[in-house]
């Protein structure tokens, strides 16, 4: 068994002593529409610059954990051709010293039309005077979400 750092509470990551970077709720919000940015480039090089060195991805739309910069990228290559953007439906953040947490549900809109609605969790590290997201959570909603054009995950 692993346990992430991801998982410990959030003011628990900074050893003592250490000066804690200053965020609100808002600025942790746009981290979001960052990444969400870098998706509209096309370039997975450019969405990977979000990403910790040692971050890890449970993306949506893969069975496969990523836990390398590699396996991200390999994934972001082919996640990108289908011309992904999110929205936030709901959310929750939660600031600790050098860490911050962005958890709740969005739908991704793809070129094709369809909408896949999933939860997430972004955990956000202060590194090196940058916020990067150092576990990136994505699961497909289990159960079928109102509205039309969305898709119920394959079973």
């Amino acid at each position: 068994m692993v346990l992430l750092p991801a998982s410990m509470p959030a003011g628990a990551r900074a050893p003592k002593g250490a000066a804690c970077a200053q965020v609100t709720e808002p600025q942790v919000a746009a981290l979001f529409n960052r990444w969400n940015d870098s998706l509209r480039t096309g370039d997975p090089d450019k969405v990977l610059a979000n990403y910790a060195e040692d971050g890890v991805l449970l993306a949506t739309l893969s069975n496969e954990p990523r836990t390398s910069r590699a396996a991200m990228r390999d994934y972001f290559v082919k996640f990108l051709k289908s011309e992904p953007q999110g929205t936030i439906d709901k959310r929750v953040i939660k600031i600790g010293c050098n860490v911050a947490q962005d958890l709740g549900t969005y739908a991704f809109k793809f070129a094709d039309g369809k909408t896949v609605h999933a939860r997430y969790t972004y955990v956000y590290e202060w590194r090196n005077g940058k916020w990067l997201i150092a576990h990136h959570h994505s699961s497909a909603m289990p159960e079928p979400v109102g509205g039309a054009g969305g898709t119920k995950p394959r079973r």
